[in-house]
């Protein structure tokens, strides 16, 4: 039986925190391949570290990537451009350990099979008109509202590295108001105390009025949302100098935000024919499209591959409950109308394009941008045809 109240939390995280400045990294690169050769193998993985990064993995294709021009575009563009916020990407080391993709792996993906085995979650719910959580909603917009106050200096003493974090009261199964907000965000030393220790209380109640208070907007309730900001009392030493970033290590902040499982795989760095990434996208775009259409409202789908087969070899739906027919009728619509092989996928939502940096921070799914394909509803009438409802 499913609770009807409860709290549930989740987290985001900044461009500028070292997991994500990793992601984007392995996904500039990535784009950089497709721009000149859509059929590139890609498998790109990013290590960051004080004064380095390191990008190894596997590349086959016609084209060639300046590994070190795109490396220090992207930490400049994050915002890692001279030595304040202790890391810069005109003077940091780089090395490239990439090799081309084994042969035995190739044979399989060459015939249109998957590219490795693995399972693969899709999800949507009608908490929010994005069809997500609305917990990752907020964290996301949290994060995100960061960065454009520094880059827009709106808020100038902020820095690149920053988390967000919030949790959300459900009563009778609906979002009811948001208990706790916690920001963390790098900020330069001219906003401490005379202790040298904390903020100031000034640039606290300027992050709550200029950041938490618009994107919690109605689920902010004065006096009982719990705010914390840099809980320590400072964080002026961040980004890579503080912590070491690898590509692929925040993949429960890239999806659901908790809310749902996620497979086996992280997605920046992958290929379309890496079915981690491209059927993770393919089972989202499937259960918003239900979700859209009435069918339920909320779903989870899981699928499975084998490497070098194309077919999934499993599927199951959970509708929690909230199914206007039954799971297995679903089923049986979700194969008379989409096509699950890495071809199919690749083609139906447009894949082999130079589209994933953007992906690689603030989340994968409930977004906007017209190159997410994936969330798409243009399938919801055709579904809801399809079962006369």
């Amino acid at each position: 039986m499913r609770l009807q109240n409860y709290l549930f939390s989740s987290e985001s995280v900044t461009e500028g925190h070292p997991d994500k400045i990793c992601d984007q990294v392995s996904d500039a690169i990535l784009d950089d391949i497709l721009k000149q050769d859509k059929f590139g193998r890609v498998a790109c993985e990013t290590f960051i570290t004080v004064g380095m990064v390191i990008v190894g993995g596997e590349i086959t294709t016609k084209g060639y990537v300046d590994i070190q021009k795109v490396v220090r575009g992207v930490i400049r563009d994050i915002g890692y451009n001279n030595e304040v916020h202790g890391f810069d990407a005109n003077t940091c080391s780089v090395l490239n350990a990439i090799h081309t993709q084994s042969p035995d792996i190739a044979q399989g993906v060459d015939t249109g099979g998957a590219g490795d085995q693995g399972i693969m979650f899709g999800y949507a719910c009608d908490e929010t008109p994005e069809l997500m959580p609305l917990p990752i909603m907020l964290a996301q917009k949290l994060t995100k509202k960061l960065a454009d106050a520094r880059k827009k200096n709106i808020i100038g003493y902020l820095g690149p590295d920053g988390k967000s974090q919030v949790t959300i009261e459900y009563r009778d199964g609906k979002p009811f108001m948001a208990t706790r907000a916690v920001i963390a965000t790098q900020h330069t030393e001219d906003v401490l105390d005379s202790s040298g220790k904390n903020m100031t209380k000034k640039s606290r109640d300027e992050i709550i009025k200029k950041i938490i208070l618009p994107v919690l907007g109605k689920y902010y309730k004065k006096g009982k949302t719990e705010v914390f900001i840099n809980q320590t009392g400072k964080f002026v030493v961040g980004g890579p100098v503080s912590d070491t970033g690898v590509t692929g290590r925040k993949i429960i902040v890239d999806t659901y935000g908790g809310s749902a499982p996620h497979g086996g795989g992280a997605f920046s760095g992958k290929d379309p024919t890496k079915v981690d990434r491209s059927a993770s996208y393919m089972t989202r775009y499937i259960a918003k499209n239900i979700v859209a259409a009435g069918l339920a409202k909320e779903i989870m789908l899981q699928l499975s591959y084998v490497i070098g087969k194309a077919e999934p070899l499993s599927m199951i739906v959970d509708t929690r409950g909230t199914g206007k027919l039954s799971e297995d009728k679903i089923i049986k619509l979700i194969r008379d109308n989409f096509d699950l092989t890495p071809v199919g996928i690749i083609k139906k939502l447009d894949l082999r394009r130079p589209i994933y940096k953007n992906t690689a921070a603030y989340g994968h799914f409930g977004r906007t941008e017209r190159s997410f394909t994936w969330e798409r509803t243009d399938m919801a009438d055709k579904l809801r045809k399809a079962v006369k409802i």
